[in-house]
């Protein structure tokens, strides 16, 4: 068998993702007899049918399944080792993008991303706000170099770099004067309010779901789920609804005495597991060790 050509290897997984030739030439930026002639070549040099052409979409082999298995493997490395001489080559501080999840947004960004400012003005930062599902989607498709969020419901993924940074502690607040502040109740009492959470792991919820009466292993639903904390505030502020979060996430509101603590009977501590995930054996840029030390630090000050 001759030596695979990477771009080949491009065309390839491109096609695999568009399931259209034309889709996929334009991706890559060939005209559609030149990408055609790319998949046939390689074909051909392999001595295997790589795709069932149809009327419409195209739909890989599972010859075609097992190389492109592969070559997204080969072409990720390729990637980092040219990211990777570039950092050794320029030996500079570079720009990096990453993911926090709703509470550490809340909890640790406020003071971190300042400092950062200050100390770094001229590196560029861009941070994505968003729930751990959809931060993992874009550490995948390695938009970001890494994501801070709770880590329970991540997929077990040896591709997956997971450091534990700590626990956020949460509970559940209402506004001044609601109805339930001020007395014990059981969760079903909380439920009967409405619930509005951040986007929660699946743990937490199933154990809300247990002590609602809920069948074994069903979980609780909030009646308002939204990874905008400052929203889910003004709700609760302005509502009889109930906001369950990280304790850190509220204590202006607390000290101000414009939202309460519920006392709810039955319930262990809850906290949120943090930690930061990225791509294992992807070498984060310097700029990103330092926002990870950053992060680490500000855990500890929570």
């Amino acid at each position: 068998m001759q030596r695979v050509d990477l771009r080949r290897l491009d065309h390839l997984v491109a096609l695999a993702e568009e399931r259209h030739f034309l889709r996929a030439a334009e991706r890559v930026h060939l005209s559609q007899p030149a990408f055609s002639r790319s998949i046939q070549t390689l074909e051909a040099e392999l001595g295997q049918r790589l795709f069932d052409r149809g009327p419409g979409e195209v739909r890989p082999t599972p010859a075609g399944d097992f190389l492109i298995a592969r070559a997204r493997r080969l072409l990720f490395e390729s990637r980092c080792l040219q990211r990777d001489f570039a950092l050794y080559r320029d030996g500079r501080l570079g720009d990096t993008a990453f993911g926090v999840g709703p509470f550490p947004a809340a909890t640790l960004l406020p003071t971190l991303l300042p400092r950062l400012r200050r100390d770094h003005e001229r590196v560029g930062l861009r941070v994505e706000i968003g729930n751990t599902p959809l931060l993992l989607d874009r550490l995948r498709a390695e938009d970001i170099e890494f994501f801070v969020s709770d880590i329970r419901d991540l997929p077990e993924d040896p591709l997956l770099d997971i450091r534990p940074l700590g626990r956020l502690p949460g509970w559940f607040y209402a506004r001044a004067g609601h109805p339930l502040a001020g007395a014990a109740v059981g969760l079903g009492t909380v439920w009967r309010y409405g619930l509005a959470s951040v986007h929660a792991p699946t743990e937490a919820m199933v154990m809300f779901g247990r002590h609602l009466g809920l069948a074994p292993g069903e979980a609780a639903t909030p009646i308002l789920e939204c990874d905008d904390l400052d929203l889910l505030k003004r709700v609760a502020l302005e509502t009889d609804t109930v906001l369950f979060t990280a304790d850190a996430a509220v204590r202006a509101e607390l000290a101000e005495g414009r939202l309460v603590r519920l006392t709810i009977d039955g319930l262990p501590p809850l906290h949120a597991e943090m930690g930061i995930v990225s791509l294992r054996g992807r070498t984060p840029s310097p700029m990103a060790v330092l926002v990870i030390r950053g992060f680490g630090m500000a855990m500890v000050a929570a």
